[in-house]
């Protein structure tokens, strides 16, 4: 018997590495292929808790390690007859899924969401120059917040004219990595 709760526990611990280390690329085994998990369309998971059953492969994995492991640890101990340590294995491995599927439901998962191409999109664009453009050829720097993160890009004048730092633009086109930038108050009072 206790053979039977190492090989789960040995079982659980092997897959569930082999599941960490996929998450964070690609992994090749022979002809098989493990790697970036979908949890759905574009990004979004279906059903309840967003699509990802509570019953999925990392649960079952949490479920058989902790059951091997307690079950081994109870066998080893010599304490209980097969039958309590079967039961006290199946409630530790409860407890293990149980713990795995709050971390992954009440705490990660609520906070992710997906992005959308408009959540990066440079044109019109808001921001404030901090390495002065010169002139047509010339290239500086604009500091904007985007995503609720501030980011800085290589800008050119859109015009060609010269923009001091600290003037305020607004991004007309991004291009290779280069924002096209005018000033806010030309654009906000085209009359003047």
């Amino acid at each position: 018997m206790a053979s039977f709760f190492i090989i789960c526990f040995a079982t659980g611990l092997v897959l569930s590495l082999l599941s960490l280390m996929s998450g964070f690329g690609h992994l090749h085994i022979g002809h098989f292929h493990i790697g970036h998990h979908h949890m759905g369309h574009a990004g979004h998971a279906h059903g309840a808790h967003g699509g990802i059953s509570s019953v999925n492969a990392f649960t079952v994995l949490a479920f058989v390690t902790w059951f091997g492991g307690a079950g081994y640890l109870l066998m080893r101990s010599g304490m209980f007859n097969n039958q309590i340590v079967v039961l006290l294995a199946s409630l530790a491995g409860f407890a293990g899924a149980g713990l795995l599927w709050m971390a992954l439901f009440k705490i990660l998962l609520p906070h992710e969401h997906v992005m959308d191409v408009a959540d990066t999109q440079m044109t019109g664009v808001v921001a404030r120059v901090t390495n002065g453009i010169r002139g047509a050829d010339g290239i500086g720097e604009i500091i904007f917040s985007q995503t609720g993160a501030r980011r800085a890009s290589a800008a050119r004048s859109d015009d060609g004219r010269a923009i001091e730092r600290g003037a305020e633009v607004v991004v007309i086109r991004y291009e290779r990595g280069v924002a096209y930038v005018r000033r806010w108050d030309e654009l906000a009072h085209p009359d003047a």
